[in-house]
């Protein structure tokens, strides 16, 4: 196997420092994911809201034992154990990074566990290697070449309506676990279905530049937040197909 590390991603454990205290119960009136449906190797992708529902960070929630892993962008690591702590009040629980655990990718990797979002993602885990060598490269475009969006630099920050970013197709929301920050406006957008733009990944010779978010010249695709009404003709996934059916409805 490749090395698989990804070096743009970091691990926050959050802890408790009382037999009081439950980790899970504590996240799960926070984040968009059920607690519950994070099991060993069974990771769930899940995001920090605003109240009105748009994303301020995205993560993967891990289990080991007791504590909750969140494995997130690197570079904004500290900006999302600081806004947690905030939530934390006087409960003793802790939140700090955990310099000692990797995360680590592969298209395949027999036994490893697969992407939460979609199989062919590949698989992701956690591990102790230090090496420094980097498949951060490797990922991204893979990803991208399946229309899979991450990170606040494609997703925003206080920019984006979590289900404008395709978390009810790629398995980022729950809808039945009860009130969280921003579950107000999300579960009403997908009463509603008014989700009236998404966020896209679409080949350079297709950008809209008003629209665009982010451009990658070098894999030759372009991150844009368009409207519904605005996707007829794009070179879309597959996976996508739920969200054009709730266009044409």
């Amino acid at each position: 196997m490749t090395e698989t590390r990804l070096n743009e991603r970091a691990v926050i454990r959050i802890s408790a420092s009382h037999d009081s205290e439950d980790c899970r119960e504590f996240l799960q009136g926070l984040v968009t994911q059920d607690m519950q449906a994070v099991q060993p190797d069974a990771p769930q992708w899940a995001a920090l809201l605003t109240a009105q529902g748009k994303t301020l960070f995205d993560f993967f929630l891990w289990a080991d034992g007791d504590d909750i892993l969140i494995d997130c962008e690197k570079e904004h690591a500290e900006a999302l154990a600081k806004r947690l702590k905030l939530y934390r009040l006087r409960r003793k629980i802790v939140i700090e990074m955990d310099e000692a655990i990797t995360v680590h990718w592969s298209r395949d990797a027999a036994g490893k566990p697969t992407d939460p979002r979609l199989t062919t993602l590949g698989h992701r885990w956690l591990d102790d290697s230090q090496k420094d060598e980097s498949a951060d490269s490797a990922y991204k475009a893979h990803r991208l070449s399946l229309g899979v969006t991450e990170g606040q630099e494609e997703l925003g920050s206080d920019k984006t309506l979590w289900l404008e970013c395709n978390a009810t197709e790629l398995n980022g929301v729950s809808f039945t676990k009860g009130c969280y920050v921003g579950q107000e406006n999300t579960a009403r957008m997908n009463y509603r279905q008014k989700i009236n733009r998404r966020l896209v990944v679409v080949p350079l010779d297709q950008a809209a530049e008003k629209r665009q978010r982010v451009a990658y010249p070098d894999l030759g695709l372009s991150i844009e937040h368009r409207r519904v009404d605005d996707l007829d003709g794009l070179d879309l996934p597959g996976w996508f197909n739920s969200a054009l059916n709730e266009k044409s409805e």
